[in-house]
């Protein structure tokens, strides 16, 4: 296991009667990308601007390579931080703005000049070194935003939706390299977004954030295939959420009956007791729409919708439960008002905690 370069301990913060962080407890391991994820409003930049130095917490702890930095000012922290808007000198040459902060520090003039030559080498930025960044594209801006960033060698890398501003092409490509950049670096990476896809896409772990809270922390498996309760479920992928009680609970397996029929999960060391309440989720990938092994479920085809090459098919189980089934592809042999049946396999069935 690498070390815990930081540990957040009890992390309070509030703005006038508003709870931002409700008790934040996390520890972060050297070498690490985590990524935050979270609606907008849920703390996630409260949190990295705590650590960062921006914001004092009301109350807890942060501790840094194994120092408390909570009552330490930003230039005292080995951190930095990568933001949104790049916050790039307009005035100066991509140089300079690079060699800016090694400046501050009294850095020697032939370090400086060889530390911001690797660093463009590792941006793939190399011949830009004259340019204003007025001259270059979101995604070279970007590039130079992070190895300024870099150039000081910081134990921990903030980036706050440093992709934010990108098309959506250029937005994949750039996360592809990000994570290429940090794997290379070996520094840690705290990174912030809403979008999920960006998420699983380049995270060691995720914590996914609710109303200044922590839903759950787990690496991208984890949290998209075994998600702990409905928020989580929703927030990432693509899940029908359906409440259910408890038929039977035996050798690992629970049986469920719904609105729309019978269904199974498996208990994975949990008990419960029959005639119990229970939420649970199935991703839309997940619903079996042919080849039934397990309990089957009378279906009315209610709606086919395409979109973002994936079909969209909504069932009807009952007079107020729908499904919903997701395929690749433009179309599937299945008409709206066609009766059918659909499925679920137990090991795609997760039964929720229930306080959600």
């Amino acid at each position: 296991m690498r070390e815990v370069i930081l540990d957040l301990q009890d992390i309070k913060k509030s703005f006038g009667k508003n709870e931002i962080l409700k008790g934040l407890n996390l520890k972060v391991h050297e070498g690490e990308f985590l990524t935050f994820l979270g609606a907008s409003g849920c703390g996630k930049t409260t949190t990295l601007r705590i650590i960062a130095g921006l914001e004092m917490p009301d109350s807890g702890q942060v501790i840094l390579n194994g120092v408390d930095v909570t009552k330490k000012e930003p230039n005292e922290r080995d951190v930095n931080t990568v933001f949104q808007n790049y916050a790039l000198f307009p005035h100066m040459s991509v140089e300079d703005n690079i060699a800016y902060g090694l400046k501050l520090k009294k850095v020697a003039k032939n370090e400086i000049k060889k530390r911001v030559k690797e660093v463009l080498s590792l941006v793939q930025l190399e011949g830009y070194e004259k340019r204003r960044t007025t001259e270059l594209s979101g995604g070279q801006k970007q590039r130079v935003a992070i190895a300024r960033a870099v150039v000081n060698n910081p134990k921990i890398l903030l980036l706050d939706e440093p992709l934010g501003a990108l098309d959506a092409k250029l937005r994949h490509q750039m996360q592809l390299e990000l994570k290429k950049l940090q794997k290379s670096l070996g520094i840690t990476f705290l990174y912030i977004t809403h979008d999920q896809e960006e998420a699983i896409n380049m995270s060691d772990r995720i914590v996914v954030m609710k109303e200044g809270q922590f839903e759950q922390i787990g690496t991208p498996d984890e949290i998209y295939n075994e998600p702990k309760t409905s928020y989580v479920a929703a927030f990432v992928g693509d899940s029908n959420i359906l409440t259910g009680t408890v038929k039977e609970c035996a050798e690992d397996k629970v049986v469920m009956e719904f609105a729309g029929g019978t269904v199974m999960a498996q208990a994975k060391g949990k008990s419960y007791k029959e005639g119990e309440q229970v939420v649970f989720s199935i991703r839309r990938e997940n619903i079996k729409l042919e080849d039934h092994k397990d309990m089957p479920i009378k279906a009315v085809v209610k709606e086919k919708s395409f979109a973002g090459g994936m079909l969209r098919i909504v069932f009807l189980v009952s007079d107020n439960i729908e499904i919903v089934a997701s395929r690749q592809g433009i179309n599937y042999n299945l008409v709206p008002g066609e009766e059918t049946e659909i499925s679920f396999a137990s090991e795609h069935v997760v039964i929720l905690n229930q306080e959600m």
